[in-house]
């Protein structure tokens, strides 16, 4: 139909919430048996361990849009303080509580004022910020990291992608995304994926002209 949009149209929650419940149950299923050594990892993301990236992820699935911005207003609008008063209030007084708290998340259906397909690409993105550091590696199933890919490379919600990626055509070599124009970006769409949302450490599995633009931009934040 003109002027339909195919990508939204199969992004709806009925098809995306059990992806994300998939993806958290894997997740838990990885990190049961950590160390306290392996729990204060440094995660992909800036200064957070990766027991703090799973706090995060359990208060993202705990915060339905009216606590949001309660939370928000409270904070007085500096959204990075909203980010550590929620992680903070999910981290839990051990590594084991941090976990616990997660797998009771699992199933749920709560969010922040975003579109599902945002959460999902949210549970990867940290999921990997989690596992690459640990040397954990997880067999995506590439229709789900496919879904994510397409949604960042039109959107710079929460996340600079779409505007990470300019002039450049990424296409992935384990599935069918292609996106954009100029220098050849290619590698698997997990790491297309992670390279778009910033982290540069994906560039490593990359290939193509346009390798280190993007590994710049990365770099640049």
């Amino acid at each position: 139909m003109s002027g339909s949009n195919p990508v939204a149209g199969r992004n709806t929650g009925a098809e995306v919430w059990p992806l994300i419940r998939a993806e958290r149950a894997a997740l838990a299923a990885d990190l049961a048996g950590l160390s306290d050594e392996q729990w204060a990892t440094s995660s992909l993301c800036s200064e957070l361990t990766v027991r703090e990236v799973l706090a995060h992820l359990t208060a993202s699935a705990s915060l339905n849009s009216v606590r949001w911005l309660a939370g928000v207003i409270r904070c007085r609008f500096d959204f990075d303080r909203q980010v550590a008063v929620r992680l903070a209030e999910h981290l839990g007084a051990t590594p084991s509580e941090t976990l616990d708290r997660f797998r009771r998340v699992v199933p749920s259906r709560t969010k922040p004022p975003l579109p599902v397909i945002a959460l999902l690409g949210e549970t990867i993105v940290h999921a990997e910020d989690i596992r690459r550091p640990l040397g954990i590696r997880r067999d995506y199933p590439v229709g789900t990291v496919t879904r994510v890919a397409e949604y960042y490379q039109g959107t710079d919600l929460v996340v600079v992608a779409k505007g990470r990626i300019g002039g450049l055509r990424l296409v992935a070599d384990d599935g069918p995304f292609r996106t954009g124009s100029g220098a050849v970006v290619s590698g698997s769409t997990l790491a297309l994926t992670m390279a778009m949302t910033g982290r540069e450490a994906y560039t490593d599995d990359l290939e193509g002209a346009g390798v280190e633009r993007l590994r710049e931009r990365c770099g640049a934040g």
